[in-house]
């Protein structure tokens, strides 16, 4: 018997893990040490940094992953799980320095493996990461034919001194939302529960699911749903300096991310009426009847990232911000109440 007989193809993998190399070069940074194929990445830090602190994330895209296969989307796979990552790092004000990918599969074609990493590639080159190295696994019968999974692990740095951890948060502070543009990659589990997806059904059944065009999705459901996980380093970096705060919309929506920057004597009061959440939403909700708690704390409701700035300097951080990013809130005092108030259930 041979490697391949077991569902582990030695010399495909090979072939490919060039390809990767390839997309890695053209993904670097000047402090990147020797070439890609090593057993580790090797990254100079550097004089740059007076007192640095070395800032680390990890975070995947989730079952998100099933729809962007259905739909032949596996570059925004990749796009995703870097995009994702650089959202996390950047909340305590971290710069993004190198990136790092794990892949695992049972027979996803050698061309789809290419794809994914050529959209981790590009979404590190738009950050400004260097794509350091990565991890293929092949695991035959941990996963289902042609399935896969996919990971990523991002370390920044940033000045002591620079550091965002909450520690300048004050009563009166304002909150500002940027608009996200989408699902991000989370809350996808109970979106295929409501239609049906990765359910077994077929994958007829899943193609014409996703092909179907919804007003409030502004095209296919496909479409919207598999809408890319944005980076908001590009926006936040120039505000990095004046920020207090910064909360990542994932999992848990508003009411379980907002708080996690904030100090025990400070709460955020949201004022609900401040945007709309976008159509998506409410489609969602009305064909799965989720009750209005559920989805605030299930997805991030048109919310992809929420920044706290001293009110003084508002005016300026939204002129700086995306287009469409509003006054979501502001800080008060937490007394004994809980740490986010103003949203449904």
């Amino acid at each position: 018997m041979r490697y391949a007989d077991a569902g582990v193809d030695i010399d495909a993998a090979e072939a490919t893990v060039r390809r990767y190399a390839d997309v890695a070069r053209r993904s670097t940074r000047p402090e990147v040490i020797g070439g890609v194929g090593g057993f580790a990445g090797l990254f100079r830090l550097g004089e740059r940094f007076r007192d640095p602190v070395l800032v680390a994330a990890t975070d995947g895209v989730g079952t998100k992953v099933l729809l962007q296969a259905t739909l032949g989307r596996f570059d925004l796979a990749g796009r995703d799980v870097v995009n994702n990552n650089v959202n996390d790092l950047i909340t305590v004000g971290a710069e993004p320095l190198f990136f790092l990918d794990y892949l695992a599969t049972a027979d996803l074609p050698q061309e789809r493996r290419v794809e994914i990493v050529e959209g981790i590639g590009a979404a590190c080159r738009e950050n400004g990461v260097a794509l350091l190295g990565g991890e293929t696994a092949d695991m035959p019968d941990v996963y289902r034919s042609g399935d896969f999974d996919l990971a990523g692990f991002i370390v920044g740095a940033v000045e002591r001194g620079a550091l965002i951890d909450g520690s300048r948060l004050a009563e009166g502070d304002v909150l500002l939302a940027l608009p996200s543009g989408g699902l991000q990659t989370n809350g996808f589990s109970l979106v295929r529960e409501v239609w049906g997806l990765g359910k077994g059904l077929g994958e007829a059944h899943d193609r014409e699911v996703l092909g179907t065009r919804y007003e409030e999705a502004g095209g296919t459901l496909g479409e919207a749903l598999v809408a890319e996980h944005r980076s908001f380093y590009p926006a936040l970096r120039p505000l990095l300096a004046t920020v207090h705060a910064i909360a990542h919309i994932t999992g848990g929506g508003i009411p379980g991310n907002l708080p996690r920057p904030f100090p025990e004597a400070l709460a955020a009061e949201i004022d609900a009426r401040s945007w709309e959440p976008p159509a998506l939403f409410g489609l969602i909700q009305r064909t799965g009847g989720i009750e209005p708690g559920e989805m605030f704390r299930t997805f991030n409701m048109g919310a992809g990232m929420i920044v706290a700035v001293d009110p003084r300097d508002e005016a300026e951080a939204l002129g700086r911000l995306p287009r469409g990013s509003w006054r979501i809130g502001r800080v008060v005092a937490r007394g004994d109440g809980p740490a986010v108030r103003g949203l449904p259930g």
